[in-house]
């Protein structure tokens, strides 16, 4: 479907919709008979993958970015096929994928609501099957709390309440074993029976850290939901920051993007509110009486020569995070 784009591009300076792609599936079926053994919504998701592929391309290109072009994925790049409405049905015990037949699964937990699509990915040698499903939201009860988050390098997060979260720093936790398992694969001539081996350690790491991040924010958010009806974040750019190479590497481990995907995910399920503002001037400005004295980042404490308030310069911030976006509600 690439390629067809191209060829289609070059020869009538024309670019092929979605639709007009998946209409030439059934010639491609024709032509390639292997394309009969895949069920035919599988085939259709492919369109709509390299269609989302080239509008993200042609968006990063006006918002003056410098992206990779689309690439063709070899069978071991392409990790991931997708039924999107129907050709699959879920037991408890097994998976029926048509053109595949029945497959034994361990069901982590019960299936909720409406499944709309199944995904079908392989990791590491594993093989997940992941379903979407319409559920309808379960308000929690109220608790007449609202919390404030500064998030940080030193700190994860500052909240309002004066309290913090440590930062877990789990790429610098296993930066050793990366290195370690990394110099081996280096090692290994390429194309050989042990490179490949070496290559699946390497990835296995990689996963660890992912799946401890990942556990990470997600009973982080819980915790948060659960106790606040009302929860303020900042609005960062984080793309920008990591272009700070100094910094770029523990912005990337603290995964700020992640927790504030996962927040908006729950609170949306719980029907909390979740706010962002503009972090301009929260760590200057005291929570107290407003009075703006500017200090450098090393400073990590705020004391107003206004009113003597004394605290921590990430608390001050979140107190302002969390007055500001009271205000914009309220508004």
């Amino acid at each position: 479907m690439l390629a067809d784009r191209e060829t289609e591009y070059k020869s009538r300076n024309y670019s092929l919709s979605c639709f007009e792609q998946q209409a030439r599936l059934k010639i491609f079926r024709e032509t390639w008979t292997e394309l009969q053994s895949v069920h035919s919504q599988v085939l259709q998701n492919v369109a709509v993958r390299v269609d989302l592929a080239f509008k993200a391309f042609f968006r990063r290109v006006k918002a003056g970015e410098n992206p990779g072009y689309p690439r063709f994925k070899g069978r071991d790049w392409y990790d991931s096929f997708t039924y999107p409405q129907s050709g699959f049905f879920v037991s408890d015990t097994h998976v029926k994928l048509s053109k595949l037949g029945n497959i034994k699964i361990k069901l982590h937990r019960p299936v909720e609501g409406k499944v709309k699509t199944c995904t079908v990915r392989r990791q590491n040698g594993k093989w997940y099957v992941c379903l979407a499903c319409e559920v309808e939201s379960q308000p929690l009860p109220v608790t007449n709390n609202a919390v404030g988050i500064d998030v940080g390098l030193e700190k994860f997060a500052a909240l309002s309440d004066g309290s913090f979260v440590d930062n877990p720093r789990f790429f610098r936790k296993e930066e050793k074993a990366l290195a370690k398992v990394q110099r081996k694969l280096s090692k290994q001539p390429k194309g050989s029976k042990e490179r490949y081996k070496a290559r699946k350690v390497v990835s296995r790491v990689h996963e660890r850290i992912k799946n401890r991040r990942h556990n990470f924010v997600h009973q982080l958010s819980r915790k948060l939901i659960d106790e606040n009806d009302v929860i303020v974040v900042e609005k960062l750019n984080t793309m920008n920051m990591l272009s700070n190479h100094y910094l770029a590497k523990s912005i990337s481990d603290a995964s700020w993007t992640q927790f504030r995907s996962v927040l908006t995910n729950k609170a949306a399920s719980a029907g909390r509110v979740l706010l962002s503002v503009n972090p301009a001037y929260t760590s200057q400005d005291c929570s107290a009486c407003g009075y703006r004295a500017k200090k450098p980042l090393k400073e990590r404490w705020h004391h107003c020569p206004m009113c003597g308030l004394s605290l921590d310069r990430d608390t001050n911030a979140a107190i302002n995070i969390l007055r500001l976006g009271l205000q914009s509600l309220s508004a």
